[in-house]
């Protein structure tokens, strides 16, 4: 069950998307309806389409949907499990708090400069590539935390009936 911040993450997330779709819709419509592009559109969307990733990224999809070696973790002890999550998030945690520096300083410095259609400054552009690090390096102190406390480190392993109901 998601906490209040979750919930309006996901709202956020939500409108973001939403926003994006009915962007969307405008350009199909003004393009086919009317023969009429709208530049605005073309641009709004993928402005859209970067924010909508890269917030989803940070602070929407659980660590779970994430890219994970299960052959790996599953076919680990419980003390392998805990050096896996310990060095992988330690890893993840660490390379992005030191990305964090270079990226704000690019981030800040294309703020200098706007797309050309709309003239948002690239700054809110790229703003949510920031939020992203600094949520990589919090959910990966919190893994480790946990993992040095013994949570989180049970073998999401497939049952044979859960096995034998994927496709083939």
């Amino acid at each position: 069950m998601r906490t209040g911040l979750g919930k309006l993450a996901d709202a956020v997330g939500g409108g973001l998307f939403m926003a994006m779709f009915v962007v969307f819709l405008v350009q199909i419509t003004a393009r086919f309806a009317f023969n009429r592009p709208l530049p605005w559109t073309d641009e709004a969307a993928v402005v859209l389409y970067v924010w909508v990733i890269l917030w989803a990224a940070a602070f929407i999809v659980p660590e779970r949907e994430h890219v994970v070696f299960d052959l790996l973790w599953n076919g680990a002890g419980r003390r392998g499990r805990q050096l896996m999550r310990v060095a992988g998030n330690g890893m993840v945690g660490v390379l992005a708090a030191l990305a964090i520096p270079a990226s704000w300083d690019y981030v800040r410095f294309m703020g200098r400069e706007s797309t050309p259609v709309l003239g948002v400054p690239f700054l809110w552009v790229f703003l949510p590539f920031v939020a992203l690090l600094l949520a990589l390096v919090v959910r990966s102190a919190w893994n480790v935390w946990r993992a040095l406390r013994g949570q989180g480190l049970q073998a999401d392993a497939l049952t044979p009936q859960a096995a034998a109901e994927l496709p083939q």
